[in-house]
């Protein structure tokens, strides 16, 4: 796997109430992905960036809700998501990493 394929995989970090208990009771981390991420590849994109050793790796693919505006139909973009799961006594501390 290329290092330019490996930058590009992660999009964002995903910033929820739910992440963020997630982040402080298990060192779980959620984030955004490009829709065609493996988990081998969101596995060795976190590693290389933030420098911690990854348990596991959970795909999630979320569809776009359908919506009506002013009569017209349409449909909101889909996400994929990835919930990564370190090994325990590390963290991501995304505010050093900016």
């Amino acid at each position: 796997m290329n290092q330019e394929r490996v930058l590009s995989v992660l999009l964002a970090p995903h910033v929820s109430e739910k992440a963020a208990i997630m982040a402080d009771a298990s060192e779980q981390y959620v984030f955004k992905v490009v829709p065609t991420a493996t988990k081998a590849e969101v596995k060795a994109a976190v590693e290389s960036l933030f420098d911690v050793k990854v348990q596991s790796v959970n795909m999630i693919n979320i569809k776009g809700k359908r919506k009506v505006f002013k009569g017209r139909q349409g449909t909101r973009n889909g996400v994929r998501k990835a919930i990564v799961r370190l090994v325990s006594g590390q963290e991501i501390d995304f505010a050093a990493a900016e």
